[in-house]
């Protein structure tokens, strides 16, 4: 089983949602990166499957980027520190709107996550509310914490 069938079978089906998140950022020339769980998953030695896919885009494109996915069909609902998305799939897809990340895409990298190629920030800093830090080589307090 590849990588890309073992990320579809745990989120029914979210290889497509993300393919397709991914095919309509990159057609519409958005300065986009994957954050949270999805990013780590370049560095972690062990895959972390998650069914939430975290992304950020320069904060001048935030409204640009929401129309284009309501478009592409993808519903939304609006919070306070994000923009979440639906698929077809059990994937959740999350736009993060804090100001914290938004320097992020403009340092990014593709960067191949679960046989999907996406774009995941180069040299990232962990937020400050996480409790996690990264330090050159690998992620600390994040993986084993309970």
């Amino acid at each position: 089983m590849t990588a890309k069938q073992f990320y579809d079978w745990q989120t029914s089906g979210g290889t497509d949602d993300v393919m397709r998140l991914v095919d309509c950022l990159e057609r519409a020339d958005v300065l986009w990166c994957a954050i949270g769980g999805v990013a780590v998953n370049h560095w972690a030695e062990q895959p972390m499957v998650t069914q939430d896919v975290d992304f950020v885009v320069a904060s001048d494109s935030v409204q640009r980027t929401i129309a284009l996915l309501e478009e592409a069909g993808f519903p939304s609902e609006r919070f306070e520190w994000s923009v979440n998305f639906r698929g077809h799939s059990a994937v959740s897809i999350q736009l993060s709107t804090e100001d914290f990340y938004h320097e992020f895409p403009s340092r990014s990298v593709p960067a191949d996550v679960h046989g999907v190629l996406c774009k995941r920030p180069v040299n990232p800093v962990a937020h400050p509310r996480a409790g996690i830090r990264h330090d050159g080589g690998s992620w600390t307090g994040m993986l084993n914490d309970p």
